[in-house]
């Protein structure tokens, strides 16, 4: 049933979507892996159980960290030739049916094998920069730290700028335990990558 429109107080005449257009994709918790993947757009959009997840578009200051953060990943990665980093958007399968975009995703050289030129095969390493609103909260916070985990990525970096804080998380076993948080004045160590780390006073511009 197409959704009912109200007219304009001002007597303007109604201008409707294009209703037809919805028709020519699948309805939600029908989609397939492969018509997910062959879905072309701008925006950032999850997969999950047939369900699409369209994600709030990010902010300045979230792309801001993102580059960053990537950037420095990048530079530690390829001068030593260990890894591949990728900002989103970039499709990684966690599992069947399961698809997120981390903010950044870092595979080791000896798993290049899993990587594909439309999607990789889970991760090493991600790192997601936290929204404001509640929901985006819920979503980096619980949600895809339940998902990585159950997907194997051996470590989560939740960064976040209301709190102006660094998580890295290392997974032990099945679940994530905390390595460190690191506030303003410390540095933020990887664990899978002993060698690597960033300031928190940068990431978050702190003077």
């Amino acid at each position: 049933m197409e959704p009912t429109l109200t007219r304009p107080a001002n007597g303007t005449p109604l201008a409707e979507p294009v209703w037809d257009i919805a028709t020519l994709f699948p309805d939600q918790g029908q989609w397939s892996e492969e018509e997910y993947l062959g879905l072309e757009t701008n925006r950032l959009i999850e997969f999950s159980d047939g369900h699409l997840e369209i994600l709030p578009m990010p902010t300045q200051t979230h792309q801001t960290i993102v580059f960053l953060l990537s950037r420095l990943l990048y530079a530690f990665a390829s001068g030593k030739a260990i890894g591949y980093v990728l900002p989103a958007a970039l499709r990684v399968r966690l599992w069947e049916g399961k698809y997120r975009e981390p903010d950044v995703v870092f595979m080791l050289s000896e798993h290049a094998s899993r990587r594909h030129e439309s999607y990789w095969e889970g991760a090493d390493l991600v790192m997601e920069v936290v929204s404001n609103s509640p929901e985006d909260r819920r979503r980096d916070l619980v949600t895809k730290r339940r998902e990585y985990a159950q997907a194997g990525i051996p470590e989560y970096w939740i960064v976040d700028p209301q709190n102006q804080t660094i998580a890295v998380l290392w997974l032990d076993d099945k679940e994530y335990t905390q390595h460190g948080l690191f506030g303003q004045g410390e540095m933020a160590q990887s664990v899978l990558l002993p060698k690597f780390s960033v300031v928190v006073n940068e990431v978050f511009n702190i003077e």
